[in-house]
């Protein structure tokens, strides 16, 4: 019987880490994943999918489907394999270091420790129950931390995720909240991204007067953006806008006449294309801009991957609120419940299957900077609770 335990998670973590694998890169850490389930005896393929319309990028995510002999529900287990990229800052090793109960690396917390607390799990699952009912299927992405959230939004739209009762989204859920681990999140804002076009009128630098200057009108949008006034959700409170870039060129001595002012726009339960255009026209008003202006909101692979939409779940579902006492019986403690401030692919999971998608993961610090770390008890925690969580659900005890 194969038992979860902290030395086997470690060094699994620490190949993972070791493969560098910043997004549009995943070819290296997919093929290890994939060999590691291979040499597992668990039968996992490999998903190709193309996004021609705008990157032009050919990628893939490992699926790892496995079918109980006896009818049940479908859990899905969700993860990416792909990193930010290398960030200034570091004073430990990018590619995997252990000082004490923490792991240091590119990933080690987002989210190579999901994805290796998953990975532990399905191969206890796999050696120690023969027999199950339902289905279980596991899916490694890429490109979650690049545009458009595309491997996952690859998977739905190809017609993998259909029919499944629950999403298990193994993102550190602790090391995002800031809270204590075990933390669970029952569901995220959204957002989108968004340009403002400001077309002005050029005129010589020595007589500005005789020009309509877009950058100084985008300057002024970008302060009454200071005050939109947004929806307030009970629970993932409310949205925020925030200026990403701005590009606008006079030339060597000319008032510019076009500027380009790129958000992004989180949003809560409520708010959508419509209601972010209204406060934006609002912002224009109010800002009492000469130029023209044009709102464009970012293009995308696909009409459901335009935006990323918010959702939350009570929790009280009954796959969810078994997940949520598996967790504190495992832990033994009680998990405290959250909302992701930021977007990731649990929300295409729990806005556009129907399904509920629980965000549980664990604890560590500074994701997306130097010194990432996680803190291992929590990733084996995680993974021990994913097992236990797929036996509760999958191996009842059948009536004859």
């Amino acid at each position: 019987m194969f038992t979860i335990n902290r030395e086997y998670i470690t060094n699994l973590l620490m190949d993972l880490v070791s493969i560098e694998s910043p997004y549009f890169e995943e070819d290296k850490v997919m093929d290890y994943v994939y060999d590691w389930f291979i040499e597992k005896d668990i039968d996992v393929f490999v998903h190709h999918y193309h996004e021609s319309k705008i990157t032009g990028f050919k990628g893939k995510n490992l699926i790892v489907d496995l079918k109980g002999n006896k009818p049940g529900p479908t859990i899905h287990l969700n993860g990416h394999l792909d990193t930010v990229r290398l960030t200034s800052g570091w004073t430990k090793n990018p590619k995997g270091e252990i000082d004490g109960d923490k792991l240091y690396g590119v990933g080690a917390l987002d989210m190579k420790s999901g994805c290796a607390a998953t990975m532990v799990a399905l191969k206890a699952f796999v050696e120690n129950h023969k027999d199950f009912s339902g289905r279980i299927i596991s899916s490694f992405v890429s490109v979650e931390e690049g545009p458009y959230g595309m491997g996952t939004n690859a998977l739905i739209e190809d017609g993998y995720l259909e029919n499944i009762d629950i999403s298990i989204v193994t993102e550190p859920s602790a090391g995002f909240s800031g809270n204590t681990f075990p933390d669970i999140s029952l569901g995220a804002r959204g957002g989108y991204g968004i340009e403002i076009d400001l077309f002005g009128k050029s005129s010589h630098a020595a007589t500005p007067e005789m020009g309509i200057s877009a950058a100084k009108d985008a300057a002024k949008v970008i302060c009454e953006l200071d005050n939109v006034e947004y929806i307030k959700d009970p629970y993932l409170d409310k949205g925020d806008v925030c200026v990403v870039g701005i590009e606008c060129d006079g030339g060597a001595c000319s008032v510019p006449d076009y500027a380009k002012i790129r958000l992004f726009w989180h949003i809560v339960v409520g708010e959508n294309q419509k209601t972010i255009t209204k406060e934006i026209e609002k912002a224009i008003k109010r800002a009492k801009i000469e130029s023209d202006y044009n709102i464009r909101f970012r293009e995308a692979p696909s009409e459901d991957s335009r935006g990323f939409m918010p959702y939350t779940i009570t929790g009280n579902e009954p796959l969810a609120k078994e997940f949520i006492e598996l967790v504190e019986e495992t832990c033994q403690e009680k998990p405290s419940l959250s909302y992701f401030r930021s977007i990731g692919d649990f929300n295409y999971l729990g806005s556009r299957l129907n399904a509920p998608a629980i965000i549980f993961g664990a604890y560590g610090e500074n994701f997306h900077s130097g010194d990432e770390y996680v803190d291992l008890e929590t990733v084996v925690k995680t993974s021990r609770t994913i097992y236990k969580y797929l036996e509760k659900i999958l191996c009842k005890t059948q009536e004859p």
